[in-house]
């Protein structure tokens, strides 16, 4: 027993020496920055509305607030003993709101929580890091949506042997502009379809690159409409319904370009998926005249209106009150719109504003409630080209509407709209209630959106724009789904703006994927700050055909192979655009094959980015994608 002696007080005291180096970090000690969140911001020892921690009614002194879907990494490099914390969603979303957490230990699965909902009572979480090199926290959406999703990390301690337990950046990539400049040759771009109403002020700008200046001519035009020759805007009013084959030339002292434009004068607007600009991701409330002046002078400035942008858009925070016959004003940031939309009209770009069916905005500002024809016919004697109709404060009034109490509010101010003498693309946004892709066409609406709002985070946009499969067979010419705006560039929702949290590949998915789901493309960032990666996003002709093709088919994900997927959708021409995306964590290889595409014998593949042929192919494409990025071809049989 004697000999036993030693080697016990050996293991004794190497226990004590352990115990008194192990060290206990607090979660919100972390560099909490580099979380991923699907909304808002991180907060240490507060919510993610900056409010104290509670949870069922107890309050928490420490830990992390964040929002679904969200993600921290943090290094540990074996060195840790123990993960604790107590979890839950944070009381000030009340009921609502229902989250998935999960302690993740380098790719496996060490704790889940199961479906927690706003009221429930917190989970207790202790898991042992022992060996762990990367610890990550996750915070799904319950497989529903992020709406009030506000998750609590509360009280949440790394317990370490030794060393500190480190936030992980997110990878950095270098900002790779793919697109190649365009020719100095003439060459027109945009839409080959546009649709215009009898009656109603017409305005196509023939949207063109090459060296200036340019003189634009048209064979073909209905009676009723003329072109400028210098500007290349076509103006005037439509005065009979019909199609007509309208033959566009541009002519520079390089060369000359041609194409054809069909004018469809009827009842249907929005042919081909709206592209423009809208103030609200980046400037939010604090929007104004001179930022809407700004856009509108970039848009022309940077070159976009040459590939076929074309909307500049004001968002909530421009309404004052009514006037004593009840007609709707602007705050003194907004002193005169028909000034505003005139000066906006010069430059061959439209104009949209903003509103609620209900009594208040989103941002407690008037809403268009019992004054809709009053608002319709204020909006068409400004001169606006664009409305988005927000839910908003409507809810207050029906607060459990049913089917045909989610349709009511759009139907009245569709009415509305048909009296005006204007052509006005009505954007639905009530964030995809009741499945409102399947019925958003029958109350008039040209786009409506499917999805709660867009945040500039992998979880956020990979979220909204995957999980778009589906809804297609709803959309076509006139009649759009919208996954809400593009959030690449400088944003902010603020006066002050930030470069994009999306990476440089998420960025190029981003872009991709709209565009194959024919979204309404709504730039969110500030245009006087665009730099030339995200110039290169915005300006690749061959990339927004896929949004801009004439027969309107929205993608369809035809296959899907653990973290990669494969999305595709028919052109007019015959051919087939498809993304090639991977969503996992490494660069990964990604078969599109054509027997899932619809594809016969040998395909020319066409690297759309890049605008480049990649060769002829038999059976199917493979090519390695980069993390969170996207390859986007066509592929065409002769």
């Amino acid at each position: 027993m004697a000999t036993c002696k030693p080697l016990f007080t050996t293991i004794l005291l190497s226990l004590v020496i352990t115990q008194a180096r192990a060290e206990t970090f607090g979660l919100e000690t972390l560099d909490l920055q580099y979380a991923e969140q699907g909304w808002g911001e991180p907060h240490a020892d507060k919510s993610v509305d900056n409010h104290p921690l509670f949870i069922d009614g107890k309050r928490f002194n420490h830990g992390f607030g964040t929002h679904a879907i969200s993600a921290l990494k943090i290094l540990l490099n074996g060195k840790g003993e123990r993960f604790t914390a107590t979890v839950g969603v944070d009381d000030e979303v009340g009921q609502r709101g229902s989250v998935v957490f999960k302690v993740v230990g380098d790719g496996k699965t060490l704790w889940e929580s199961g479906v927690l909902r706003g009221g429930d009572a917190a989970k207790e979480v202790s898991v042992d890091l022992h060996g762990v090199n990367k610890l990550t926290l996750l915070v799904g959406d319950a497989n529903d949506d992020i709406t009030y999703d506000h998750a609590d990390w509360a009280d949440a301690k790394i317990v370490m042997i030794t060393g500190k337990p480190e936030a992980i950046a997110p990878i950095r990539e270098p900002a790779i502009v793919l697109t190649p400049k365009p020719s100095a040759k003439p060459r027109i771009n945009g839409a080959r379809v546009y649709g215009a109403r009898p009656g109603s002020p017409f305005l196509f700008s023939i949207a063109a690159t090459g060296e200036r200046p340019i003189a634009f001519s048209a064979s073909g035009l209905p009676k009723g409409l003329q072109l400028d020759p210098q500007s290349g805007q076509i103006s005037g009013v439509l005065n009979a319904p019909g199609n007509y084959q309208v033959k566009l030339r541009a002519k520079n002292a390089l060369g000359k370009a041609e194409r054809n434009l069909r004018i469809v004068s009827g009842n249907t607007i929005a042919l081909t998926p709206p592209l423009g600009w809208n103030s609200w991701n980046c400037f939010g409330c604090d929007v104004t005249e001179a930022n809407v002046r700004s856009a509108a002078d970039a848009m022309v400035a940077s070159g976009l209106v040459n590939h076929g942008w074309t909307f500049i858009n004001i968002d909530d925070c421009w309404e004052a009150g009514r006037g004593e016959d009840g007609k709707i004003l602007a705050n003194e940031k907004f002193p005169s719109m028909k000034s505003l939309t005139d000066y906006v009209h010069s430059k061959g770009l439209k104009i949209g504003l903003y509103s609620s069916p209900g009594p208040k905005t989103c941002a407690e500002h008037e809403g268009s409630y019992k004054h809709e024809a009053l608002d319709a016919a204020r909006y068409a004697e400004w001169g606006f080209d664009y409305l988005k109709y927000d839910w908003c404060s409507y809810g207050g009034l029906v607060p459990r509407p049913d089917h045909a109490g989610l349709l009511k509010p759009y139907q009245v101010m569709r009415e509305a709209l048909n009296q005006v003498p204007r052509d006005i693309v009505f954007s639905l946004c009530q964030y995809g209630m009741g499945n409102v892709w399947e019925w958003g066409a029958e109350v008039g609406g040209n786009c409506w959106r499917t999805t709660g709002d867009i945040t500039d985070t992998w979880s956020s946009m990979s979220r909204i724009g995957f999980g778009q499969a589906g809804h297609e067979r709803y959309a076509g010419p006139g009649h759009w789904n919208d996954p809400d705006m593009l959030v690449v560039g400088y944003v902010g929702w603020s006066a002050k703006v930030r470069p994009t949290r999306l990476t440089p590949n998420e960025q190029y998915t981003h872009i991709t994927l709209w565009c194959l789901l024919c979204s309404p493309l709504l730039i969110g960032c500030d245009m006087t700050k665009l730099d030339d990666f995200t110039l290169n996003l915005l300006s690749n002709d061959e990339v927004l055909e896929v949004s801009q093709d004439p027969l309107g088919r929205q993608a369809a994900r035809v296959a899907r192979n653990g973290t990669t997927e494969v999305w595709a959708k028919n052109m007019e021409d015959g051919s087939k655009a498809a993304g090639l995306f991977n969503l996992g964590e490494e660069d990964a290889p990604v078969t599109a094959s054509w027997s899932e595409l619809g594809l016969t014998g040998k395909q020319t593949v066409r690297d759309l980015w890049r605008q480049v042929d990649l060769g002829r192919f038999t059976g199917q494409f493979q090519t390695t994608v980069p993390r969170h990025g996207v390859v986007l071809v066509r592929f065409k049989g002769k």
